[in-house]
């Protein structure tokens, strides 16, 4: 049902263009069509497939494997040697692993310590890092760090999705303004035309000067010249706008021109953005995404710090293998009879190690003074935009009345000028302030939203 509607409603476009009543796109629809369908918040989500794919690759470490060995020499009808080692090997989450080995060698040139009895040598055993790799080691710290990329992508998708959403809201807003500049001077051309047939019709009479249907020209002119530059602006704003509606399938949509944006917007915008927030006490940050990426970054060089520190201890690798002909008599399996190995090795000087954890502990102190900043950064922004919002919304209430006041002030002129006692130029001077203030209030009304928008831009609230 709910991809029925959606078709219905993108096919109420194509044929609204044939419609006297126009289809209103309200903001809250249009915002669901684009965190639905819009191919960059798809691509966005691709971020935590992708960081899911490698930790199913660093985990891929910890894998059991198998490994066969055979080599075999015959020459002039003497085998040197056949040689079979297959090995079976399990890691484990610290530096240990478990190991269980077939070996079946023979031949005229064989090594003796090769030698194996007729049946093979069967061996399990254990191999273990004492030092350097037993709490630490680039095995652990790759899978760590992967799930930590994990939540991290996590974080950068919000973000994303937060950015998109935000250039798509910004672009409505702007479909908006340019939809109401067009109605008020596609008004105020009726308005001019109206007055310039009135104004010839008396100097036909004899009631008017010659002038005053040359000024009544003059202004009509004019204000077909700024409706067709609003027209233009609506018509670039419109297509600007369809950038961001899609269908399944990634089929871009064109909006036609019965589908117009909602001039209710203004009592809505609070509830459809949820945007109700009164000051900055009432924002939490500790949450945001971007503080939380940089967390998650601070999160991978303290395990990367971990590894490095390890290094700095020696290698000591210890192996221990019971050996039996047998591997059905599980008894055979005793002390009297094993291979065993032991590794060490330290580099005398440690330069590459200290300085790898030098490097590493240098790049934690710039992730925190990063931290740091974009903490202070993310308040002041809200600081900001609260503040900026107040003051749009004091402004807007001003224009409001100032336009109240401009129409009453046009209307007592226009009076005064059909009753003989007023001039043409006064009624175009009023008209075109009542323009500027009506344009003026549009503008301030597109900053008062923006600003509402940008808000839940700054603290990630948009998705």
């Amino acid at each position: 049902m709910k991809k029925l509607a959606v078709v219905l409603f993108f096919i109420s476009f194509s044929i609204g263009f044939s419609q006297e009543n126009s289809t209103v796109l309200s903001l809250e629809e249009y915002i669901g069509y684009v965190k639905a369908f819009h191919p960059i918040v798809k691509q966005a989500k691709l971020i935590t497939s992708e960081s899911e794919a490698k930790l199913l690759k660093s985990r891929g470490a910890f894998d059991p494997k198998i490994e066969v060995d055979y080599n075999r020499k015959t020459f002039k009808s003497t085998e040197y040697y056949d040689k079979l080692n297959a090995t079976f090997k399990i890691p484990t989450w610290y530096g240990i692993e478990l190991k269980g080995k077939y070996e079946n060698n023979e031949g005229t040139y064989l090594n003796p310590e090769y030698n194996t009895p007729t049946d093979g040598l069967y061996s399990a055993g254990v191999s273990i890092s004492l030092a350097k790799g037993l709490l630490a080691n680039d095995r652990m710290a790759t899978l760590k760090q992967a799930k930590i990329y994990t939540k991290q992508a996590q974080a950068k998708q919000n973000q994303v999705i937060n950015e998109i959403l935000y250039d798509a809201i910004t672009s409505y807003f702007n479909w908006l303004k340019n939809y109401q500049s067009q109605i008020i001077f596609s008004d105020f051309v009726v308005n001019a035309e109206t007055r310039f047939n009135n104004v010839k019709t008396n100097y036909l009479a004899g009631d008017k000067p010659a002038i005053d249907t040359l000024e009544a020209s003059i202004n009509l002119k004019n204000r077909l010249l700024d409706f067709e530059k609003a027209k233009i602006g609506y018509i670039k704003s419109t297509l600007e706008i369809s950038n961001y509606l899609w269908l399944e399938n990634n089929l871009p949509v064109e909006l036609t021109d019965s589908i117009t944006p909602d001039i209710e917007t203004i009592n809505k915008i609070d509830l459809v953005l949820n945007s109700s927030i009164l000051n900055v006490s009432d924002v939490s940050i500790e949450n945001h995404p971007k503080l939380k990426e940089l967390q998650f970054k601070r999160d991978i060089l303290t395990i990367d710090k971990r590894l490095k520190t390890n290094n700095l201890l020696p290698r000591v690798d210890l192996e221990y293998n019971f050996l039996t002909t047998d591997y059905n008599d599980i008894n055979l399996l005793n002390t009297a009879n094993y291979k065993s190995g032991l590794i060490i090795s330290f580099p005398l000087f440690l330069r590459k190690e200290r300085a790898d954890l030098k490097l590493t502990k240098l790049k934690l102190q710039d992730i925190d003074f990063d931290i740091s900043a974009t903490k202070v950064s993310l308040k002041n922004k809200i600081d900001a935009t609260l503040q900026e919002i107040e003051s749009y919304k004091i402004q807007n209430q001003l224009l409001l009345n100032l336009v109240t006041d401009y129409k009453q002030l046009v209307k007592s002129e226009e009076r005064k000028f059909d009753l003989g006692e007023g001039s043409l130029f006064l009624v175009n001077y009023r008209e075109a302030k009542l323009i500027e203030s009506q344009l003026k209030k549009i503008d301030t009304e597109f900053m008062l939203f923006n600003s509402k928008s940008n808000l839940l831009r700054v603290i990630n609230s948009l998705n």
